[in-house]
């Protein structure tokens, strides 16, 4: 199908799914979208198991299977939700809270990863480096769909700064830690001389990680940095609209071409834009028009990508004799994202200073979505890859569905407690 025909298709059954939720569900929007395509992608799957000759499973699945999911997201929609996601992120916030959010998004990731990794290794017999990179796969959070049930449960800001903030760089640092991995897990598939230098390896790993981190945040930096040089003379605000777009896809292409991490680009590039360029370089009304447009981006495009993980269970081969290890799955994801976070806490709490709280709230609020997805379906063929992707797609729909529904609750008990120190 061309592209054209199929951005159309998606956006026509997102609209559709999302008035279903409306009038029906009455969901959070990205969830309601999610379960109503799940609902009508399982349906389509039993009736072509009960009445095979209609072929309507068949012609499904040739759909799904030819969008691909991991190219649309990874280098496509990404950099604008990341870049929308850090436009709303006040800069002034994020530095109150700047070393929390760092040492969750680097220590906490590096935990999760471990965690994951040699627990799934122990569960399945799957080779270690294959297992942390599905660790990998499962460490970045999502919470763009649950931030507005946080807020109607009326968190601190401190609190709902912190999550907001972790989930952006943990997004980049995590998809850095994949890419490290799976070069050492996969060395064939890409190019690298594997683990088998040893040290070298190490090295050559650490400096991958100083080098796509260190310079994507330099690039964003210095490309927000012009942008709003230009935009402080200009008084014209669809052209400052158009502006923001082209820093946001030109970037992260820019970001691609000279081998930096382009997810930690945009995040940067979105916070010098949201913070300095709104601040000192836009009208009140261009203000008002490119704040309602990102937000606008954000919505559509989470409502597209949650439609996309629904309809992406065409490309999950299930296995039911694995059942045991799909639930044990998600239980060493939850685990693991629990050491994530309440290690960082313990590290830095007296220094810091958390909400009561801090650390049910977000572990059950660190929701996966769709970059987990994606990363599972880029990886290389192998033995071990569609236990990986099944095991990923149970993960991410269970953390959408069942922690993204139930947070807000969490979030509720906890709104009214004192801090701990």
């Amino acid at each position: 199908m061309p592209p054209l025909q199929l951005a159309s298709l998606l956006i026509v059954l997102a609209a559709l799914f999302g008035t279903i939720n409306y009038f029906v569900l009455r969901l959070p929007q990205a969830i309601g979208i999610l379960l109503v395509a799940l609902i009508v992608s399982l349906a389509a799957m039993a009736l072509d198991a009960l009445v095979p000759g209609l072929g309507i499973g068949s012609g499904l699945r040739d759909l799904v299977l030819g969008i691909d999911f991991s190219d649309a997201l990874l280098e496509g929609m990404l950099g604008l939700l990341l870049f929308a996601g850090a436009l709303h992120v006040k800069v002034e916030d994020l530095r109150a809270q700047a070393l929390s959010v760092f040492v969750m998004a680097t220590i906490g990731v590096a935990l999760s990863v471990a965690v994951v990794g040699v627990g799934f290794s122990w569960l399945t017999g799957m080779p270690l480096l294959v297992a942390l990179v599905f660790g990998a796969v499962v460490s970045p959070t999502d919470p763009v769909a649950v931030l507005g049930v946080l807020r109607a449960a009326r968190l601190s800001r401190s609190l709902e700064t912190t999550i907001a903030g972790e989930s952006l760089f943990n997004d980049g640092v995590a998809y850095v830690v994949f890419l490290i991995l799976i070069g050492l897990a996969f060395p064939a598939a890409h190019g690298a001389h594997g683990a088998a230098e040893g040290g070298n390896a190490v090295a050559a790993a650490a400096m991958l990680f100083l080098r796509e981190a260190v310079g994507g945040a330099l690039l964003g930096g210095v490309l927000g940095w012009l942008t709003f040089r230009v935009m402080r003379r200009i008084d014209d605000y669809a052209l400052e609209v158009l502006i923001t777009l082209a820093l946001a896809f030109g970037g992260y292409e820019l970001a691609v071409a000279a081998g930096v991490s382009a997810p930690i680009m945009a995040v940067v590039a979105g916070l010098m834009i949201g913070h300095v360029g709104m601040k000192y370089g836009m009208s009140d009304e261009t203000r008002k028009y490119v704040d309602a447009f990102w937000k606008m981006i954000d919505e559509i495009l989470n409502a597209v990508l949650f439609l996309l993980i629904g309809i992406e269970v065409f490309a999950v081969a299930f296995d039911l004799d694995g059942i045991e290890t799909l639930v044990a799955a998600v239980a060493l994801s939850l685990a693991a994202r629990l050491v994530s976070v309440a290690v960082p806490v313990l590290l830095i709490g007296r220094r810091q200073g958390f909400e009561r709280g801090t650390i049910p709230i977000m572990t059950w609020g660190g929701l996966k979505g769709g970059i987990s997805v994606a990363l599972a379906l880029s990886l290389p063929d192998s033995d071990w890859k569609p236990l990986i992707l099944t095991a990923t797609y149970v993960i991410v729909v269970f953390s959408i569905l069942v922690q993204g529904l139930s947070v807000g609750a969490l979030a509720r008990r906890f709104s009214r407690e004192p801090k701990l120190v």
